[in-house]
């Protein structure tokens, strides 16, 4: 299987600092990073890392949800997935940040499945999908809509 990679150049300090983050294996982009935008509201175009966590769970849920759906006999058709990480206190109470929840969202349907089977592959992948049983995240919530 195939490594990844990932590269960020920082400068400065934690609340006055920023960088890049580049996705180096995929050479898909360079976003910018900053912990004040981290933690606002409004990132105003900076990444985070729980947004590129966001990314890659819903990439990831999307594969494995297909995978699902084809072992249930069903072709997707037209489906959508939100990740949506949150950052906040780490409840271990040391001071510091953690993801503690991740709302995953799948919206669609698919041929060959009914309501029942779509939503059974749905659980089928976030039980299975690789990031999700990579984060050690409290809780991870899923929110199933079949449109068919």
């Amino acid at each position: 299987m195939p490594t990844r990679t990932a590269r960020t150049a920082w400068n400065g300090t934690l609340n006055e600092g920023s960088g890049q983050t580049e996705l180096s294996s995929s050479g898909a982009g360079t976003f910018d990073v900053s912990f004040p935008k981290r933690v606002a509201d409004d990132a105003e175009g900076v990444t985070s890392p729980e947004e590129l966590v966001a990314a890659a769970h819903s990439a990831c849920f999307a594969m494995a949800f297909s995978a699902e759906l084809g072992k249930a006999g069903g072709t997707p058709e037209q489906v959508e997935v939100t990740a949506s990480a949150t950052l906040g206190e780490d409840p271990a109470g040391d001071g510091g940040n953690k993801i503690t929840t991740i709302a995953l969202a799948v919206r669609g349907f698919a041929s060959g499945v009914d309501e029942a089977a779509f939503r059974e592959a749905a659980e089928a992948a976030k039980a299975g999908c690789p990031i999700s049983r990579s984060l050690a995240v409290e809780e991870i919530t899923l929110d199933v809509s079949y449109e068919g």
